[in-house]
């Protein structure tokens, strides 16, 4: 018979290991993904006319990159690789989709929500989803329940819009249904022909709350134009300047209800993605008009999620990820101000491009990482990719990848809990067409097309030579070096192109 002391022993031992396993995996995990987002639209990152002190709270209690990167420089691209692990550039359709697009996810693959699920985590997504709902070659019927979307990926509960607020259908969309909707009143959606006897930007536009500049001059919906057609729904649609505090109390409550219990919740707000209507009361918050005002009504919102899991004792235990899906633009199609009254504000902080473009300024976003529990407050300057937060947290929560899974996410956690200086050797880049960066060098394949946008003003980097930069020297990317540097230029073009053949970037 064992002694009692014996088992005394036995029962600490094995509370230490337990409580040292515990430990290394968090109890709860929060990704606020921002909506272009700058790296330097934030006071954390350099901002100065405008405030950011909840997004400055997470950089103060956690660790702040200087070089972390979406996959690409516009939405649905970089959305699919953070949940898929997959570089987009693999797999057609998955550019900017339209508001009816199918899901472009692969439900037979493990995904970011699902390997959490797999993991006992509750999980959430709530806000932008813009990843296309339905199957393939069937048009969606609004007025029943839509499938697949993000339940077949891994999301427990979800309540989201279908792409983004300047495309239709201008409705929510919670767990399959549209919410709201009026069984008399059917919704329905087109992205080729308008509706007969329905207003569009062009027709109404001496009566539009928010004109636009170019696009946007579709169906007309709170005032706003949009992209692609819409009629029926009334009752579902939505009110612009209540969006923030929708989304917002939509992720309150679940933190709430799953407070007893592990959760994940994929936050993706729209703030500051167009069309830009922030609720009244952040109108006038900045000198910057309602791209500045949308910055501070995002903040807001990080901060309810903040205060949420402070409320619940969850903060110390929690692990919260803030970035953005890709760089900042100005005029993105409506005549809101943001380029007049920018001022000596610097979207990109130092960076070129932007939005759309090869450039650093593309997918050089922010990102901030809180554990209390474990991340030290700091600074890394590890170079990071966000297509590796599906690898690395399923390594946090002791998940294995199967042999499909994931094909070009890493386990990166030394780096991203700031155990480690070193990321990455190399980061991919992509607006349409690809760049390499390998340490403080940068390396853009030559393309056609605008070299500035006609529209947005953006400098892409499509140029028909070669580009090289010294990033460590030259952050702006204003000096090309692919001449001066021909034999660095050549290795990182090979390079290049041999990842892109490789079927897969994970061993």
């Amino acid at each position: 018979m064992r002694s009692p002391r014996f088992l005394l022993a036995v029962f600490l031992v094995t509370s230490l290991s337990l409580t040292a396993a515990e430990s290394t995996r968090p109890r709860n995990i929060v990704i606020i993904y921002a909506d272009d987002l700058g790296y330097g639209d934030v006071s954390c990152y350099g901002a100065h006319r405008v405030g950011t002190p909840n997004v400055d709270r997470l950089a103060r209690e956690g660790l702040r990159f200087t070089s972390a990167h979406t996959t690409s420089a516009t939405c649905t691209p970089s959305r699919f690789a953070l949940l898929s692990g997959e570089y987009p550039w693999r797999r057609d359709g998955t550019g900017v989709l339209p508001g009816d697009a199918a899901l472009v996810i692969d439900t037979q693959r493990a995904t970011l929500p699902a390997i959490l699920q797999r993991a006992g985590y509750a999980t959430a997504a709530v806000g932008k989803w813009h990843l296309g709902l339905g199957a393939p070659n069937q048009a969606i019927d609004w007025n029943q329940p839509i499938a697949p979307g993000p339940r077949e990926v891994g999301f427990d509960t979800s309540f989201i819009m279908a792409a983004t607020a300047d495309r239709v259908p201008c409705v929510y969309v919670e767990n399959q249904r549209v919410v709201g909707l009026d069984p008399a009143d059917p919704l329905r959606v087109s992205y080729k022909e308008p509706f007969p006897g329905e207003p569009t930007g062009v027709s109404d536009r001496a009566n539009l709350k928010l004109n636009w500049s170019h696009g946007h001059n579709m169906a007309v919906v709170n005032g706003i134009g949009r992209i692609g057609y819409f009629t029926g729904g009334r009752a579902a649609q939505w009110v612009d300047e209540d969006m923030a505090d929708t989304f917002t109390r939509k992720a309150v409550d679940f933190i709430n209800r799953e407070k007893d219990r592990p959760f994940f919740l994929y936050f993706a707000p729209h703030d500051i993605h167009v069309p830009r209507v922030p609720h009244p009361r952040f109108v006038g918050r900045t000198v910057m008009g309602a791209r500045g005002d949308a910055i501070v009504q995002f903040d807001w919102q990080v901060g309810e999620i903040l205060a949420a899991l402070e409320r619940h004792g969850l903060t110390r235990d929690t692990l919260v990820i803030l970035s953005s899906d890709n760089g900042p633009v100005l005029d993105d199609g409506y005549q809101d101000g943001a380029v007049e009254k920018l001022g000596d504000h610097r979207p990109a902080a130092q960076l070129r491009g932007g939005k759309y473009s090869r450039f650093e300024a593309g997918t050089r976003v922010p990102l901030l990482v809180r554990w209390p529990a474990r991340v030290r407050p700091g600074v890394s300057d590890a170079l990071v990719s966000q297509v590796d937060f599906l690898a690395t947290l399923a390594a946090l929560t002791g998940q294995k990848l199967g042999a499909a899974d994931a094909p070009d996410s890493l386990d990166q956690t030394a780096a991203l809990l700031g155990e480690s200086p070193r990321g990455r050797d190399y980061v991919i880049e992509h607006s349409n067409k690809l760049a390499l960066r390998e340490g403080a060098w940068k390396f853009i394949a030559p393309a056609g097309g605008e070299v500035v946008s006609k529209f947005t003003g953006i400098q892409t980097a499509n140029l028909p030579a070669p580009q090289l930069y010294d990033l460590a020297n030259d952050p702006g990317e204003t000096k090309n070096l692919a001449t001066a540097e021909p034999a660095r230029a050549d290795a990182m073009a090979a390079r290049l192109a041999a990842l892109k053949a490789a079927p897969r970037s994970r061993p």
